[in-house]
């Protein structure tokens, strides 16, 4: 199945409507980067993107990339926080509200068996 567009009927200033892809569920864990944040994810609940890159072992970009796509989906979440002094952190979680997200969590148990 093919990606969709799905589109808001609201428009913003510049007069387009707003517009994401939609995947499929093979499609998002067509990708090892995903599956692997996913697992990383599930098991500490949440994690900064610098702690994740370092789980995962890949780079900053490609980890990067795949959050997006990921957050796109509303699979996960984010959030900054304030961290020591004036740091602020991008914290990731599992959007657990969104059923395609429990329904990915029970997709990636299965490939793992």
């Amino acid at each position: 199945m093919l990606p969709y567009l799905l589109c808001h009927n609201k428009r913003h200033s510049f007069g387009f409507e707003r517009c994401v892809f939609v995947l499929d569920l093979k499609e998002l864990l067509a990708s090892k980067g995903r599956q692997r944040i996913l697992e990383i994810i599930v098991q500490y609940r949440e994690m900064n993107v610098m702690q994740l890159v370092r789980k995962t072992g890949g780079k900053y970009s490609e980890v990067n990339r795949n959050l997006k796509i990921l957050e796109s989906e509303g699979i996960i979440t984010s959030e900054y926080r304030k961290q020591v002094k004036r740091a602020r952190v991008r914290i990731i979680k599992l959007n657990r509200e969104n059923p395609r997200a429990e329904k990915l969590l029970k997709a990636l148990k299965m490939l793992e068996e």
